[in-house]
């Protein structure tokens, strides 16, 4: 149920409306963008939604009880404030959007109907779509620990409590925007930093982070592959820190981090193969431990 004053009460009782349509976007770094189908600006709430910048939206779907609504918003990358830069550095990954209607001759009179955040969002060379999620999608998130194999903690967090410190590095040639040479790390063996966490310290990339796909060395020479490519050309003489890399595996956290005993997974979990199994006289089953004292 949606709560109305009674100045936009009687402009929809009127017969002749002056509405448009707003959206407001708080990207994940805390800026709030503002986007309208209308043809002038609209002001509210010391923001400014933009006109003519391409942002369209489809018909809202929505259904009841807790099936996840959703829209999808279609744009061109012609306004300054939405870019292929700053989608490709993921700044727009699950943000915030709020939904208006509005009447543009007034824009006190207004109401909001969606609220939800960013989900899916595919990119074209002019253009880009997104698909907009309604709250309902947060009861779909798992919540609380998952029994898994593998450790289910980050990386020197807390709950990992490993001493982790980022190494220091400098681009010395690139091939592109994902593959690079790297000094600073020749101490390091291979692999030391595949899947690990690399952050650019200056640069054009300064600020942003990407998983590191591979690491390798030959003849003292260092090698870098991230998992995508950056939003900005990266160059030499470009700083960057990185972390090792975790497999998430008790092999693993016991060898390369020292931290067994932190170890936020079940690596002797019964898997599905002594699930599907049956008795056997070589293979007690006693309630006792499968892997002796």
């Amino acid at each position: 149920m949606k709560s109305l004053s009674p100045a936009l009460k009687s402009h929809l009782c009127s017969g002749a409306t002056t509405l448009c349509w707003c959206w407001k976007i708080t990207r994940r770094d805390g800026a709030a963008l503002g986007f309208t189908d209308h043809d002038e600006p609209v002001g509210f709430d010391g923001l400014a939604y933009a006109a003519a910048t391409g942002f369209t939206a489809s018909e809202v779907q929505s259904t009841l009880g807790l099936a996840v609504d959703n829209l999808t918003v279609m744009g061109a990358l012609s306004s300054q404030t939405l870019n292929e830069a700053d989608l490709a550095a993921g700044l727009f990954d699950n943000a915030e959007v709020e939904i208006w209607r509005v009447n543009w001759a007034a824009p006190d009179q207004r109401v909001l109907m969606r609220k939800g955040s960013l989900g899916e969002v595919r990119r074209g060379k002019a253009g880009f779509t997104a698909e907009v999620r309604g709250l309902a999608h947060r009861l779909n998130q798992p919540v609380g620990r998952v029994f898994a194999h593998g450790c289910d903690a980050d990386l020197g967090d807390g709950r990992c409590k490993a001493a982790v410190a980022p190494v220091a590095g400098t681009i010395v040639a690139a091939s592109d925007a994902r593959r690079f040479t790297a000094a600073g790390l020749e101490s390091f063996a291979g692999g030391w930093f595949s899947a690990g966490k690399l952050t650019f310290t200056s640069g054009s990339n300064a600020g942003r982070a990407m998983e590191v796909k591979r690491h390798g060395i030959a003849a003292g020479v260092v090698s870098l592959e991230l998992w995508q490519a950056m939003s900005e050309p990266i160059v030499a003489g470009d700083a960057f820190s990185v972390t090792p890399g975790c497999d998430k595996q008790f092999a693993t956290c016991k060898s390369k981090f020292a931290n067994a005993v932190n170890f936020r997974g079940f690596p002797y979990m019964p898997g599905n193969d002594v699930v599907l199994s049956y008795p056997a006289s070589s293979t007690p089953l006693d309630g006792g431990s499968r892997y002796g004292n």
